[in-house]
């Protein structure tokens, strides 16, 4: 076979991201090149993960100790949603299962029909991770108490920055070229339309034979050069701005969760790092000025602002095809969605995964972009859903945007979802969709969705020992976290000997 030339253009987390699992996975003898400009500042607000970037720091054999060290980052449990539903109430999307399994069906038909008999406790007290956040304990490993429990499922708070500078340091090592320039012109083929190679700004040219774009928003040859175009999401997400800034710490303990809090036209971010918080207010620009949210985001940090504020402009979606020809977008290039759920980071994970399966030997058939962009639209499209429900199901009317919000015809795979659960508390995962049946199970439970009745097959086991079941388990998952470290030392532990945060 053909050795490949591939040109990545554009760094940051999404660059160094595909550079480090490319040079990883792919023949020696594939050149990988990556074209960035130093004078071209990083977006960098992907600070938030989910569980899956730990298969992924494990196929590069990364160190979990080393890459908390190195990107100052801290455990994630869960994102812990305030002020959604209505003003004062809470919630949390917690990592992992929600109670246990009885029989044929889920656990939560077994809740419903506990609750309404009076005998049950909130859905929080029958998740491991969220007893194990709210108690600030932690551990890694199978659990040590019960073998009916599973290990704790987590992700990563860092600093994306640092992390783009990790994954670099360990691409260039092996064997990653990285060419500083800004690109200042795209060179198609004329025979075939495909991208034949770049013109730097300093007359420098280079070619190559596969392009990934991870150039941002701009989309230098998802779109400049090839005009692929993009599918505007705005109608069903209506935020498109955003203002960000770093604070210190405060008095407040470290939080082994990423904080989200609706707000009068929006909802700000707070992502504990080791060295300090990451802050972020997305916004409505029809609902709030610019000036108004930066001060709302400024009146509602831990500790003093560490930068000027950073202001973004966006608008929801992605493009229409994420790979076009001999390009494949990632990151920003192919779209973007708010990090509500910190799906912006697996985004690029998943395409980068969904690339190494389909990559083309020469020249790439029509027919495997097909495939890669079906299965890219079906990722994106059922997270946008997700992302949906939290503005949707809302009982709040105290200003014009969640009024606004929770007027909004949502798409149809999202309302289908939506009246399965309140018909009979049906949840089902379609194909390889992200979010699992207890992450919609917690945010529409959270957000206020209720199903009219349960499974049938609830009503099976008597009173007596459906109290005790449900008990059971909430007394598990009690001494399993009773008997974890706690989330300081644990963090402690992690970084090497002498070194403090």
């Amino acid at each position: 076979m053909t050795p490949m030339r591939i040109m990545i253009i554009g760094g940051g987390t999404a660059g160094w991201m595909a550079a480090a699992c490319l040079r990883r996975f792919l023949p020696e003898s594939w050149s990988i090149r990556l074209v960035e400009s130093d004078a071209i500042a990083t977006v960098g607000v992907g600070e938030a993960t989910i569980p899956q970037i730990r298969l992924f720091n494990e196929a590069l054999g990364i160190d979990e100790d080393e890459f908390l060290t190195a990107t100052q980052g801290t455990i994630k449990l869960g994102i812990e949603f305030s002020d959604w539903m209505r003003l004062g109430h809470r919630y949390m999307h917690a990592f992992g299962a929600i109670g246990r399994a009885l029989g044929l069906i889920d656990f939560h038909h077994y809740w419903l029909r506990a609750r309404a008999a009076g005998v049950a406790k909130g859905l929080e007290f029958y998740s491991l991770n969220e007893q194990a956040a709210h108690a600030r304990r932690m551990q890694r490993g199978v659990p040590r108490t019960s073998p009916y429990l599973l290990e704790i499922p987590y992700a990563y708070h860092f600093d994306a920055a640092l992390y783009a500078a990790y994954l670099r340091r360990r691409a260039e090592a092996g064997g990653v070229e990285r060419i500083e320039g800004k690109v200042a012109d795209v060179r198609l083929d004329g025979a075939s339309g495909n991208v034949a190679g770049v013109t730097l700004d300093d007359g420098r040219a280079f070619d190559g034979d596969f392009f990934i774009d991870c150039s941002g928003f701009r989309g230098l040859l998802i779109e400049g050069a090839l005009a692929t175009g993009y599918d505007d999401w705005s109608r069903w997400l209506l935020n498109n701005r955003a203002v960000a800034v770093p604070c210190a710490h405060g008095d407040t303990p470290q939080r082994p969760w990423t904080g989200a809090t609706a707000r009068e036209a929006g909802w700000q971010w707070r992502i504990p790092l080791q060295h300090r918080i990451g802050n972020g207010y997305v916004y409505c620009s029809d609902h709030i000025s610019d000036d108004e949210a930066e001060r709302t985001l400024l009146a509602n940090l831990d500790g003093p602002a560490q930068a000027e504020v950073n202001r973004l402009r966006f608008t929801s979606g992605k493009r229409r095809q994420h790979w076009n020809r001999n390009v494949v977008a990632l990151g920003l290039a192919s779209g973007f969605m708010e990090p509500l759920e910190s799906t912006s980071i697996h985004l690029i994970q998943a395409g980068i995964s969904r690339l190494i399966k389909m990559l083309p030997a020469g020249v790439a058939d029509p027919a495997v972009a097909a495939e890669f962009n079906r299965q890219s639209d079906f990722e994106w499209e059922r997270i946008r859903d997700f992302i949906i429900l939290h503005f949707k199901a809302t009982t709040r009317t105290d200003t014009q945007y969640w009024r606004d919000r929770a007027a909004v015809e949502v798409p149809d795979t999202l309302a289908a979802k939506i009246d399965l659960f309140r018909a009979q508390g049906l949840i089902f995962r379609e194909h390889e969709e992200l979010f699992t049946e207890s992450g919609w199970l917690q945010v529409l439970v959270g957000q206020g969705v209720e199903p009219r009745r349960w499974h049938p097959l609830a009503d099976g086991i008597g009173d007596t020992e459906l109290a005790q079941y449900l008990a059971g388990i909430s007394l598990m998952i009690d001494r399993e976290v009773a008997q974890m470290e706690s989330y300081d030392a644990f963090l402690a532990a992690t970084r090497p000997a002498g070194v403090a945060a």
